[in-house]
């Protein structure tokens, strides 16, 4: 059984909303990494339509973009992703695939049969399947930038405060750091 890792960009003050972190070579070399160490995507619909609007044009070649960045473009369009969605079931996007039925069954049956885990990058999804208890690990990359406005970390709550245990922290050139911790027993 896999891991269910949740990695986002976060602001010193928690603010998640993408335009806000550092999104330069270092940023994307660091989450490349973080998606070859996993098997498979799993994103809410607004994600991945943030997603699909602008990689696949770059996987494709049509966007110039640095190299940190076609790489990440490749690699993301060659790896499953999984797109939780009550609004719509068509994802074209290559190898994409709509996750149906109920959440926590589904996304459990999908870290079952995926040794490698999955990554969840959406907010709003990884608070819901936090509430579910199915996040093994928190992968956050947090900026040194205080944003002073929303959408936030865990935004809509939990039931109960989750107690981690860091595995290791990382500061990146750009100013940045890697947080990595697992869920404490």
């Amino acid at each position: 059984m896999g891991l269910l890792t949740f990695s986002i960009n976060v602001t010193v003050d928690g603010c998640v909303d993408h335009r806000e972190g550092i999104a330069d070579d270092e940023t994307h070399v660091h989450f490349t990494r973080i998606m070859d160490e996993s098997g498979a995507m799993l994103w809410g619909r607004t994600t991945y339509e943030m997603m699909e609007s602008y990689w696949p044009a770059v996987a494709r070649g049509e966007v110039d973009v640095p190299p940190a960045l076609l790489e990440w473009a490749l690699k993301l369009d060659a790896k499953p992703k999984y797109v939780v969605s009550s609004s719509r079931n068509d994802f074209p996007w290559n190898n994409s695939h709509h996750v149906v039925g109920d959440l926590r069954a589904a996304v459990q049956e999908l870290k079952d049969r995926t040794p490698k885990g999955l990554l969840v990058g959406s907010g709003k999804l990884a608070t819901e399947l936090d509430r579910l208890d199915l996040i093994d690990e928190y992968k956050f990359l947090v900026h040194p930038r205080i944003s002073g406005h929303g959408p936030t970390l865990y935004e809509g709550g939990l039931p109960a405060t989750r107690r981690l245990e860091l595995i290791s922290a990382a500061p990146l050139t750009n100013g940045a750091v890697s947080m990595h911790y697992r869920r404490a027993e």
